[in-house]
């Protein structure tokens, strides 16, 4: 009967410390992943950049953390579980213990082995406390890690949610000065037409009496044999003459725009598709239709006209408004162009 005790015995106590043991493990492991979480948090704070890398991080925190408590969640149940079939274990061993004591006090069975097996029962009675102590210790420490990883939680999407609402009203603002400018700039160009209108209408009446001066689209086109002598950008006297008007009819209007609309006269030499031979004072077209642009550029400014209301621009002939090498499509395509604009 002895042996047979103590063969019970050893059954019955080995594997507790396995079970501390993995608990312990359990406990060091969720312990490394809150300091990864805790050190990635701190990383995280200094590496955001930028709106959108904010919510991305977030929401992969989120996440994680979402994982984390699922998995501490399980943990927890299994904890709970084993606790529940410990103190179901308890209570048979408790019943068992009671029964043998009222066979003992009844005086049935032998009372040495009713004593023995009080005691066996006693001391596992005992180990089975200890045990239900430590895990009801280590269930506790469990619900406090989920606790802070809910706050945890909490913290990061009430951070989201102010950086979501903070985007929403940066968005808002953005759209709100994009329509106050596109009205704005609305304006500004209806104002810029109207003075347009203004010039180009002040000129027709000045300028009415010559054939080979005309409006197409919103440039005022003069012919180049109107200002300037064959292959020559020096402005002869009939195109001083006209460029006289064209300077009166300029200041007139500067007068009446407001000061607020940055606008300037641009001056566009253009030349026929006839080459130059390259030995004159001109190499190409390039450079004859630049110079006659500069060269009524400067006589504006020679007439009172504010130099950084005036832009000269040659073009060559690689902008003709008659198709053809007629000799009338030349006559044409050689000309000066103005055009009133906002710089």
């Amino acid at each position: 009967m002895a042996l047979g005790r103590n063969r019970r015995r050893e059954r019955t106590v080995d594997f507790w410390p396995g079970f501390v043991d993995a608990l312990s493990t359990l406990l060091m492991a969720i312990m490394f992943l809150l300091t990864v979480f805790v050190l990635a948090q701190f990383l995280l704070s200094r590496e955001i950049t930028g709106r959108d890398e904010v919510l991305n991080r977030l929401n992969s925190q989120i996440a994680e953390l979402t994982q984390l408590l699922a998995l501490e969640k399980g943990n927890n149940q299994d904890m709970e579980d084993q606790l529940a079939n410990l103190q179901t274990s308890l209570a048979t061993t408790e019943g068992e213990r009671s029964r043998l004591q009222q066979l003992l006090s009844q005086g049935t069975g032998s009372s040495n082995a009713a004593n023995a097996r009080i005691g066996e029962l006693t001391g596992q009675l005992n180990q089975e406390q200890q045990v239900t102590a430590r895990a009801m210790s280590q269930i506790e420490l469990l619900n406090q890690q989920i606790a802070a990883l809910r706050a945890q939680i909490a913290a990061v999407e009430q951070a989201l949610q102010a950086s979501e609402a903070k985007d929403a009203s940066s968005q808002t603002q953005i759209a709100d000065l994009g329509r106050r400018l596109n009205v704005a700039l609305a304006q500004r160009v209806q104002e810029l037409n109207r003075y347009r209108s203004d010039f180009f209408g002040r000129l027709r009446e000045i300028l009415s009496d010559r054939e080979n001066i005309r409006i197409v689209g919103d440039r005022f086109v003069f012919q180049s044999e109107v200002l300037f002598p064959v292959g020559g950008n020096e402005l002869d006297d009939a195109g001083r003459v006209e460029m006289d008007k064209l300077a009166a009819a300029l200041l007139e209007l500067a007068k009446e725009i407001p000061a607020e609309i940055n606008w300037v006269l641009r001056v566009d030499g253009h030349t026929d598709n006839s080459p130059l031979s390259g030995s004159g004072r001109y190499r190409d077209n390039w450079e004859l239709s630049s110079a006659r642009a500069t060269s009524v550029v400067k006589y504006l400014i020679s007439r009172g006209v504010p130099a950084n209301r005036l832009v000269a621009a040659g073009f060559g002939e690689f902008q003709p408004i008659a198709p053809g090498d007629t000799q009338d499509a030349r006559n044409q395509n050689r000309r000066i162009e103005l055009k009133l604009t906002e710089r």
